[in-house]
């Protein structure tokens, strides 16, 4: 209960701050909710993105082992020490219920150039540089997504507990002070009402004793 003077302003006061906090509440509470509808179709995008980059990743893994065999360790270092590409990644932003989440998504740089002669690399080396040139977009929109999904979480989090502090704190509180202050005014008007009949009762009798005599 907070500490408060007992006046019917105060009740006034109280009661609109109530109000307000029951608005805000809500207001919050809806917020949160769709903040968690936003949220879990992120998680459905993150987790079926992950899947797919999981099994190219896996299959471009194996294709690398394969190739590693039949190659020395020398090879494959100076076939792969140019970049057959470059890597430009385009970074934006979205908001989501006042929570700006990062959109990033790399640039289309056209077909992959192979920077080694083919004459001492075996095919699948070739394959799977291409693959992994195929799969590396679909990485950076993961890292986004990640991102993404991280930031929400964390917002939802901060909203979750002002939610609970306004509902299980702010609001029980308004409502057992103004519950409190409600007695006092009542005990106090039934306290007055006592003095007043008492004060024309005693009136009366004066009055009636006069008459008497």
């Amino acid at each position: 209960m907070m500490n408060v003077n007992p006046t019917r302003m105060e009740l006034t006061r109280l009661k609109r701050l109530l109000g307000t906090a029951r608005r805000g509440h809500k207001l919050l509470k809806d917020k949160q909710d769709e903040m968690i509808r936003r949220f879990m179709d992120l998680i459905r995008q993150n987790r079926a993105l992950r899947i797919d980059v999981e099994e190219a990743l896996a299959r471009v893994m194996n294709q690398f082992a394969e190739a590693k065999i039949k190659m020395s360790r020398q090879g494959i270092l100076e076939a792969l020490m140019v970049p057959a590409q470059a890597a430009v990644v385009e970074v934006s932003e979205k908001n989501v219920m006042n929570v700006r989440i990062p959109v990033v998504k790399a640039v289309d740089q056209g077909p992959v150039d192979l920077t080694y002669g083919f004459a001492f690399s075996p095919a699948l080396l070739d394959r799977t540089v291409l693959d992994l040139a195929d799969v590396a977009p679909k990485l950076v929109e993961l890292a986004g997504l990640e991102k993404a999904c991280d930031m929400l979480a964390d917002e939802i989090e901060k909203t979750r507990r002002r939610v609970n502090a306004i509902e299980f704190i702010m609001i029980p509180d308004y409502v057992e002070t103004i519950h409190y202050i409600q007695m006092k005014l009542d005990d106090a008007e039934r306290s007055n009402l006592v003095r007043i009949m008492k004060s024309k009762e005693i009136i009366l009798n004066k009055a009636q004793n006069k008459i008497t005599y």
